[in-house]
């Protein structure tokens, strides 16, 4: 088994930390895990991503070329990303922020308004659990157990970590490709 995913979005919208929690899920896991994230000026508003690699075998590098799953939380991201789907991947869209027009690839294909449901939780800072949770109802690497364990562990404010558990069964909820 290797999954090769593909994490993108405008800086703030919680990009690299939904590719760090998917890469401590795969360690805990004892996969082999690679997580390549790209700062710089995205932290100011431009295009934030970060790459995961989750494997049985080794990982040769941490770039992801062509990837088994993509998400993105808005237009600038899917225009960027959207030709680096592996045929018949999984492709996760922030609707409330991306149209995401395919011409040739044929992805499996998941329109969620992610940033519409995140305010109606609370704040829109939890569209990246709404997609988490769209992710594991698609994928089923991880089990929600487990991903609620991690959740603890990253959240330790009550409040917060119980809008972002919300957040990704939500986000189960709604997972229904095309």
């Amino acid at each position: 088994m290797t999954e090769k995913i593909i994490i993108s979005g405008e800086g703030g919208q919680g990009v690299m930390l939904l590719g760090k929690i998917l890469a401590q899920l795969g360690l805990e896991e004892n996969k082999n895990v690679s997580w390549f994230p790209s700062y710089g000026a995205e932290v100011r508003g431009g295009t934030a991503f970060c790459m995961v690699t989750i494997s049985d075998d080794e990982i040769s590098s941490p770039y992801v070329d062509s990837a088994d799953t993509i998400i993105v939380m808005n237009e600038q991201s899917f225009r960027r990303f959207k030709d680096r789907i592996e045929d018949k991947g999984l492709f996760i869209i922030n609707s409330s922020l991306a149209r995401g027009e395919f011409g040739e690839k044929d992805p499996r294909i998941l329109r969620i308004p992610l940033t519409q449901i995140a305010s109606s939780i609370g704040d829109i800072r939890y569209a990246n659990m709404v997609a988490l949770g769209a992710y594991l109802k698609e994928k089923r690497f991880f089990s929600l157990k487990n991903v609620m364990e991690k959740l603890r562990k990253v959240f330790k404010d009550k409040r917060t970590l119980k809008l972002n558990e919300r957040a990704v069964r939500e986000g189960m909820k709604l997972a229904v490709s095309r």
